[in-house]
């Protein structure tokens, strides 16, 4: 099983769509919010497939494969930049942040951080990773690997 930062934000969210997401059950290709949060990706930051650099990180950790693609991320800076619809799963977003983070500390890329934007509020948020937040997130993939498999 191959573990993404969508099951680490879905994890957050709803822990049985995560399931059915790590399962291959998806229902997001019909879904109107995610269509338009991927509009919004692509018209609110028109300059940045330019400037910023999409990559995608992959990292084992206990046998677990990780993986992350990050969509812009400003390699000078070490900052990642999320673009996200609402702040309704704020909570979610910053995990999937400190995730994206944590693959790039497992990279060999240290000090980055994140920036969670949401252009229809207006606002950004910064996200760091602590030492705290890598053991959470080390027992998140623990049991959303335990899950997949289990059920």
């Amino acid at each position: 099983m191959t573990l993404n930062a969508t099951l680490i934000n879905l994890y957050h969210v709803c822990p049985r769509e995560c399931w059915l997401h790590a399962n291959g059950i998806r229902m997001e290709t019909t879904s109107e919010i995610v269509a338009d949060g991927k509009l919004l990706h692509e018209i609110s930051y028109p300059q940045r497939p330019g400037k910023y650099t999409e990559i995608e990180l992959s990292s084992t950790f206990h046998e677990i494969e990780l993986m992350g693609k990050i969509d812009f991320y400003d390699a000078k800076e070490k900052v990642i930049h999320e673009i996200k619809r609402s702040d309704k799963a704020e909570v979610a977003h910053e995990w999937q942040a400190k995730f994206y983070i944590w693959l790039l500390e497992l990279n060999s890329i240290a000090g980055a951080r994140a920036v969670l934007e949401y252009p229809k509020l207006r606002q950004t948020s910064e996200v760091t990773l602590s030492i705290p937040d890598k053991t959470y997130l080390q027992e998140v993939i623990y049991k959303i690997t335990r899950c997949a498999i289990n059920g």
